[in-house]
């Protein structure tokens, strides 16, 4: 596997802003796997309190904020009811995600992340850097710029999360022969 580049530079097939967003997005999201690697549905189900997210259920928030980007910026408009209520339990999370974003194998959640993040990269790839500073048409006060970085920033700080929460699972009980 060859090293991620720790510099932001403009990513090959994409404009110069656009190509250095995917370049951040990217390496984004290698840590945020990293930060999962090898967890269990157990760990990934696990509630650290009663008022606390699953791993399993932040990384489904995040994949569902990226699709729900995709929606505003892409496609021009806001979620259907129908996409909304699909998405209700991982966007809005406590109480409804704990309940119902769980059971979930590690691989799921990869899975579930790079489909949306292959939608994203075929969509950014069309796009030049003049669609990326223009305004949002249904949410005029923020640019597609800004937006993208808000997909980005929400997944560090849930990535953020994840860490703490894994640093905090239970610790397997050694067996007593």
């Amino acid at each position: 596997m060859q090293p991620l580049s720790l510099r932001i530079e403009s990513t090959p097939g994409y404009s110069p802003l656009i190509g250095r967003l995917v370049g951040m997005m990217a390496y984004a999201r290698v840590t945020t796997l990293a930060a999962v690697q090898g967890l269990s549905v157990a760990q990934l189900d696990h509630l650290h309190d009663a008022e606390s997210n699953s791993i399993g259920a932040l990384l489904t928030h995040i994949a569902v904020v990226e699709q729900s980007y995709q929606v505003l910026t892409f496609e021009e408009r806001v979620l259907s009811p129908e996409e909304t209520s699909r998405s209700a339990a991982a966007l809005k999370l406590g109480a409804m995600g704990r309940e119902s974003l769980r059971g979930q194998p590690l691989e799921h959640y990869v899975e579930q992340l790079a489909k949306v993040r292959a939608e994203t990269l075929k969509a950014l790839a069309s796009r030049d850097d003049e669609w990326l500073e223009r305004s949002v048409s249904i949410a005029p006060r923020m640019n597609c710029h800004w937006a993208w970085f808000h997909v980005m920033e929400d997944e560090l700080n849930h990535r953020g999360q994840i860490r703490w929460l894994r640093g905090r699972l239970p610790k397997a009980t050694p067996s007593v022969d």
